[in-house]
Order: C-alpha cells, then structure tokens, then sequence
C-alpha cells in the first residue's frame, strides 16, 4: 500500500534526542526550546514565539488573550479543522462560519465585513494547503472594525503571502508540527504573536497562569499565580526533534515542492475538461507543498475514485466535514449567508499521497492509477 502520509525523518532527531537526554532537562523551555524559538523567529519573522504541545493548544491561549467571553463571535471558515472553533467555544465563544473561495477553498474574504456584528471579536483566516488568504483585504476589514486576527497557519509554515511568511501577518497565529504536518515532532505546535502588547501575557498564560518563567531567568526571587492559565508547553524531548526538522526545513520543503509540481504537470490535461480541477495558487501566494488535491464534479464520484484507488494499494483520502453541518457546530456557533461552496467542495476533493520519501517510481503509480480510475469512472 502507498500511504497517504509518512513521517519524514532528517537524521538528526535521535541524535539530538540524546543530547536532550544528557541534558538532564527533559520539561519544557530548555535548551531545544529555546533554539526552536529563536529558529522559528528569525524564519516567519514574529516578535515572539512559543511552542507549544499542539496547534490546538496555541489556538487556546490565542482565545485566552483575546479575552474571549460568552457571546463573543469569531468570523471562521466552516472548511476547517474542528481545533479552529472549538479554541473560542471553550471560552463561550461563538463561532460565525462564511463560505469559502472556490479557487483556494480559503475563506472568502468579500464575505468577511458582512458577517461582522457588535459582538465580532476576531477574524480566523485558515490557508489551506499552505496557500495564503487574501490577507491585506482580512487585516483591512479588521483595522476599520477594530478586531484583531489570529492566522491558522497550522498548514502554512514555509509558505508566504506577498513575500511576508505566513504566520508573520495577523495580531497573532498558529502552527501544527503534527506528525501530518510538512515540519514534526510528533505532536507539537506554536504561537507567534506579532502584536508586542499580548507577549507577556502570552508567557504566562503558558506557563499555568504564573510567572515562573520570569523566575527561571532570575528576573523574580519567586514565581505565583497571576493569570488564567493552563501547561501549554512542549517537552524538550519533542522539541529536539523538532528543531532536526526545523533545520532541513528547506530541503523538505523543496521535496515536496517537486512532487507536487510533477502532480500538477501530469494531471495538468485533465483541468477544466469537466474530468476534475487541479487546485489554485494565486500568483500572490508562495506554498509550500503541503496538500496535493483533485476536486472531482460530485461526490459519488468522489467515493468511487478513493475506493478504486484502495483496490490498487494507494490510500487517498478526502478532508474535513464541514463545521457548520456537524452536530457541534450548529449547537455553538451559527452560519452567516449561503455556504454552498463549501459544501460542494467537501464532497469532492481527494488529496493523493505526498511526502518526502514519495519515490518517483511509486509517484508514477499513483499518476498512472488516477488516470486508470478517472477512465473507468465514465
């Protein structure tokens, strides 16, 4: 079976894993945190940024920073992870779901303004597949209103939006070193925070509402509870891998970039037949390879092709259920306008398998196998 994902592994982890090990430091903020911190900063360009031990986590100390409180509304894509809403809805917060693009399948930013009210706290952008929202019209919409926006980068490290690093534009953002992920640790993730005036906030909201941190830097002759807080940090030992990752993050990146690319080369005849649609970067947006998908016109079709696929040993699959149609999201948060686009493209999109060690022969399989399938599905 050729799998949909495969962890790529640079080299370095175990390596520095030991080193992590010999350390004596093994809880969060030592010496790999702190040269992922640095790494990271210096690469999306934050003021600040802190692991932690997800995205999830990272999207639940954004929601405590904007404090968030019962009846606040957060303008989301519905075609997104459940991580994006249920962040704000733990805090009382209710999510407002507007459709999406149909290039991108990012959210629709001319739909944006007409979804904000009295109680819009916030705007969500997600770039999907690494490809970047139309974020100088997002940050736009949120200075004439006055709401802060945090980017769900989760899928975007590496990828860029008019020359400026996904992560490094909005009042603060997330990222996902899921095992899914282009970049890992297994499971992992992080906050940048961009706008100065959330970062020491930030640092003890992290550290269970105290300032230890400020106690460990010898700035305190002793730490207490100052905040709300929860332990958002990630161990030392899943940040030494991380920072193998991080280093040959280039090299990954222009891995993936070459089997995407040898993707869309070969599917390129299939696009705009009525066959399927090969996904969009507008020339504005730098990705990064993470997603390679086919959209197919419905979704029987859909179902079809990854079932015919499985029979020829390549796992395909397809990608999130839309929130506003779950049992959750029409319990917590409410939809604004039509969400047609994003229904449509839920029931048909297939992403194929991309991952670094994705050999050029098995990639072959996979591309001739579409082709096979597409043509018994006439």
């Amino acid at each position: 079976m050729i799998p949909f994902n495969k962890p790529y592994m640079t080299g370095d982890e175990l390596n520095y894993i030991s080193e992590a090990h010999a350390n004596g430091k093994l809880a969060g903020d030592g010496p790999f945190t702190k040269y992922c911190h640095q790494f990271l900063e210096d690469c999306i360009g934050s003021k600040k940024v802190f692991l932690t031990h997800s995205c999830t986590g990272a999207l639940e100390m954004a929601a405590i920073l904007l404090d968030i409180q019962p009846g606040d509304e957060v303008i989301i894509p519905s075609y997104t992870f459940v991580s994006t809403a249920n962040a704000f809805v733990l805090r009382g917060g209710v999510p407002v779901f507007v459709d999406i693009r149909k290039d991108t399948l990012n959210i629709n930013e001319m739909l944006i303004e007409d979804a904000v009210t009295l109680r819009t706290k916030a705007i969500v952008p997600v770039h999907y597949a690494g490809v970047a929202c139309e974020m100088d019209a997002i940050m736009d919409i949120a200075k004439r209103h006055a709401l802060l926006v945090i980017e769900d980068a989760a899928q975007g490290i590496g990828a860029s939006y008019k020359g400026r690093a996904l992560g490094s534009i909005g009042d603060l953002s997330v990222l996902s070193f899921h095992e899914t992920k282009n970049i890992i640790s297994g499971e992992g993730g992080a906050l940048a925070v961009n706008n100065e005036k959330f970062i020491d906030r930030a640092e003890v909201i992290r550290e269970k509402g105290t300032d230890r941190s400020q106690f460990f830097r010898g700035e305190i002759d002793k730490y207490t509870w100052r905040d709300v807080g929860s332990s958002f940090l990630l161990g030392e030992i899943p940040a030494a891998f991380l920072l193998a990752q991080l280093e040959k993050s280039q090299y990954i990146t222009d891995k993936r970039l070459l089997i995407w690319n040898r993707y869309h080369r070969a599917f390129k005849e299939l696009d705009g037949i009525g066959k399927i649609r090969l996904p969009i970067v507008p020339n504005n947006c730098k990705h990064n390879a993470h997603i390679y998908y086919l959209l197919f016109n419905d979704s029987n079709n859909r179902d079809k092709f990854i079932e015919n696929m499985k029979e020829k040993e390549i796992n395909c699959m397809f990608h999130y259920a839309p929130l506003h149609l779950s049992d959750a999201g029409a319990k917590y948060g409410r939809s604004h306008g039509s969400l047609d686009i994003t229904e449509r493209h839920a029931n048909s999109i297939v992403r194929l398998p991309l991952y670094v060690n994705l050999s050029k022969e098995k990639q072959t399989k996979v591309i001739n196998s579409v082709f096979e399938v597409l043509e018994s599905l006439q």
